[in-house]
Formats: structure tokens, C-alpha cells, sequence
């Protein structure tokens, strides 16, 4: 985690060789988007599908200051109930002038509930802008390497990390401007709805793509007594390969008694009267960048968690 002060990230030396190589190009550019964080495109290692995410701006030390953090993600999909993977990992930054990596080493439980590892803290970020080590031609290079993999389940199953050339990939950031749009979902039915476990709102275009919402009325598999509550792009309207878009978004429901939102957004949360039961009106607003690279986020974005069930339906 963050030290307070203006530390510069510990030395992995010259032995660690990321299984995972990220290189963000225009750093600056994506700290204009204002997103809370950017997410690499799978990569494999060991049987599992894993994402880099990257936060600019982590929570800040006993001084004000903003760290540049990461943290490792596993892929739902790799996940089955009651399995366990304890995994153990060096999270970097590449130092150009001494040809290392730097970060530190940490560990993590992942399961069904638990897909993303605790943030860790490797540069303030005033230093990084000022550094001509690890940040040249605006450009920062993030590295993973996972040490061991342990997996608690009814198989008792051994996995052995894989020696492997390291696996690069390239976000570029060019702003464009932003395109903003809003949908808004408004179910009359939704004690009917109420009784499936999977509802989805009409398909809607915002920014040249087709959109739609997904709703689980009892939670998904990840949730714990909520309404699961996600963004989704349109299978049917796939990016290409080279290019990507940031996302700012907000899912809200409207409580039509009080006239107020229920609202979250893209990694904070602003917690507000509930809606109603028998009516539910779901707003997203959308804000898009585009860019030249990875598809970031991947194709859903949304919550598990979206609002518990005991305070949905409380009138």
C-alpha cells in the first residue's frame, strides 16, 4: 500500500520477468479522461485468464497525495463455487534508466465474490509525472508476474505456473472528445419481471455502438441479496480488434416517491433513497472517449451489488 511521502517503488531487479507486459502510451491523455481506472485485455497464464487494471489516482496518503496503483483481476468464467485460488504475484513498473522492474510482491484469495485483488500503491503520481525513468515519451510500462498458484477445491487441484515468453500489449490514448448519451429503462411490469432470473432492456445506440441493460431481480451468482444491475454491449455490435472506447457510466433507479436516484458510477457510489417496488425506472448515462488500442473494460461493466433486495423493496 501507499507509504506518505514521496517514495519511489522498491526494486524487483533484473530476475523478474513479467509474465504480462503492459505499455500505456500517453499517460497524460488518459489521466484527462478522468477515468478511476483502465483494464488490459485478458492474458492466459497457468489455465486462468487474468486483467491488469491500473488506477491513476489511488487514495491518496496522510499527505494528499494520489499514488499510481495496481491490482491483478481473474476472469469470472475461470471461477467455480466453493474454489478457492490463492495466488501469489509481483506487481511492477519498468524503471527505463536501470533496466529493472520495481513494485512490490503480494498475495490474494480470489473466488466467485472476491475477482479483484487489493489495490497496491507503486509511485505517487506527482513523481511519476516528473520522472524521466518511468515515464518516458509519456509512456509508463506495468508488469505482472504470478510466482504460485494454490487452489482450494472438493479436487484438491495442483496447478503448476508456466514458464512462457512474456505476453505484451498496448494501450494508446488519443482524445478525440467525448460523446455523451442517455438511455432511460422504465418498467411497469416489474413484479412480473420480478419472478425471472434475467431481464434485459430493449437495445438502445449511444456513441455509435448498440447498448443494453441487464438486470438480475434476485442477484446474480455474484451477488449476496441484491439486485445485480449491468451495462452491456451488443454481441451483435462487436469493436475491432484495433480499436476501444473509455467508459463513464452511470446506472441509476429512480425512486418516482421521492423523485430521487439510487446511483452509481464507475467505481464510486452515492447512496440515495431506494425506488419503489411495482415501478422501476433504470437512467444510464454514458460517456465515451475514444481511443486506439484495447478494448479496456471489456464488454459489460456493473455491479453484483447493484442494491440490496430488503431496501429495493421498501417502499
Amino acid at each position: 500500500m501507499g507509504n506518505s511521502g514521496s517514495t519511489a517503488p522498491a526494486s524487483l531487479g533484473k530476475t523478474h520477468v513479467p509474465h504480462f507486459k503492459w505499455k500505456v502510451h500517453d499517460f497524460s491523455a488518459l489521466l484527462e479522461t478522468k477515468a478511476t481506472s483502465a483494464f488490459s485485455a485478458a492474458f492466459d497464464c497457468s489455465g486462468y485468464k487474468w486483467y491488469l487494471q491500473v488506477t491513476p489516482k489511488h487514495k491518496q496518503d496522510d499527505k494528499g497525495n494520489p499514488y499510481v496503483a495496481l491490482s491483478l483481476k481473474i476472469a469470472h468464467r475461470c471461477l467455480e463455487l466453493g474454489h478457492i485460488v490463492h495466488a501469489v504475484f509481483e506487481l511492477s513498473i519498468f524503471n527505463h534508466s536501470k533496466g529493472k522492474y520495481c513494485g512490490c510482491k503480494a498475495s490474494y484469495n480470489f473466488d466467485f465474490k472476491n475477482a479483484y485483488s487489493e489495490q497496491h500503491c507503486l509511485i505517487p503520481l506527482q513523481e511519476l509525472l516528473k520522472s524521466s525513468a518511468f515515464l518516458v515519451d509519456d509512456s509508463c510500462v506495468f508488469g505482472v508476474k504470478i510466482l504460485k498458484i494454490d487452489v482450494s477445491s472438493p479436487e484438491k487441484k495442483v496447478v503448476v505456473v508456466q514458464k512462457k515468453a512474456t505476453t505484451l500489449q498496448n494501450l494508446f490514448v488519443q482524445k478525440k472528445g467525448f460523446i455523451k448519451g442517455a438511455y432511460t429503462w422504465t418498467m411497469n411490469n416489474f413484479l412480473e419481471l420480478d419472478l425471472k432470473h434475467f431481464v434485459r432492456s430493449p437495445t438502445f445506440e449511444v456513441g455509435g455502438h448498440k447498448w443494453y441493460i441487464g438486470m438480475y431481480p434476485h442477484g446474480d451468482k455474484y451477488s449476496t441479496d441484491c439486485l445485480s444491475l449491468y451495462l452491456f454491449l451488443d454481441t451483435s455490435d462487436e469493436l475491432p480488434s484495433e480499436s476501444g472506447k473509455v467508459v463513464e457510466m452511470t446506472l441509476s433507479i429512480l425512486d418516482q416517491k421521492n423523485g430521487k436516484h439510487w446511483t452509481r458510477t464507475s467505481g464510486s457510489t452515492l447512496l440515495i433513497q431506494a425506488a419503489s417496488v411495482c415501478n422501476l425506472m433504470i437512467t444510464v448515462d454514458l460517456t465515451f472517449m475514444v481511443i486506439a488500442g484495447l478494448w479496456v473494460c471489456g464488454h459489460s461493466w456493473g455491479w453484483p451489488n447493484f442494491i440490496g433486495l430488503k431496501k429495493l423493496k421498501d417502499p
